[in-house]
């Protein structure tokens, strides 16, 4: 029988806790996460749908006299003559692109949670990250998606953080002799 020391029990104790800290933690991080995508979108929805109503007017001489060619309505306010229509090209440009980038931003945005998520880690519009960062508003919802996140979360968190101490501590392990080995 094997008799464990008091010493060893208490690194067993000291380790278990360590994990369920670690586990705790990502589990808080985790239920945040549908969330601060779910304000993302919101987000990015609001700004495409100002966008729209700032690019309307425009949109509408483009209908009337492009044959909805917006492209076309740049074009022509760049060859005017009128330095002030001229000028107006580049804010029509300007106000085109953003609507379409936003558009687009939207569009990538109606997949499932899991692509949602990869697309706000890893592509998303910088200015609305940074505005959803600053303006998020921390809650502990307790939708399925949410907590499904926290438990995922907090499962790999807890199990690199045991992979972390478990690499960590292999260099000061005593060699064990093999069994029949004297």
């Amino acid at each position: 029988m094997i008799w464990l020391s008091r010493q060893r029990i208490m690194q067993c104790m000291l380790a278990g806790y360590l994990r369920l800290i670690v586990f705790s933690v990502g589990l808080l991080i985790g239920v945040q996460v549908p969330g601060f995508v779910d304000q993302y979108v919101k987000r990015v929805s609001a700004h495409q749908s100002e966008a729209v109503g700032n690019f309307s007017g425009f949109q509408q001489t483009a209908n009337q006299y492009f044959g909805g060619d917006v492209q076309a309505l740049i074009a022509h306010h760049e060859a005017s003559i009128d330095p002030a229509f001229k000028n107006e090209a580049q804010s029509i440009r300007d106000l085109y692109a953003r609507l379409s980038a936003l558009s687009a931003e939207l569009e990538a945005l109606r997949v499932s949670l899991l692509r949602q998520i990869l697309h706000v880690i890893f592509h998303p519009d910088p200015q609305i990250l940074s505005e959803t960062r600053a303006e998020y508003s921390y809650t502990v919802p307790l939708s399925p998606r949410a907590i499904l996140c926290g438990v995922l979360i907090g499962a790999v968190l807890a199990l690199l953080a045991e992979a972390l101490l478990f690499a960590a501590m292999t260099p000061f392990r005593p060699l064990r002799t093999r069994a029949g080995i004297a």
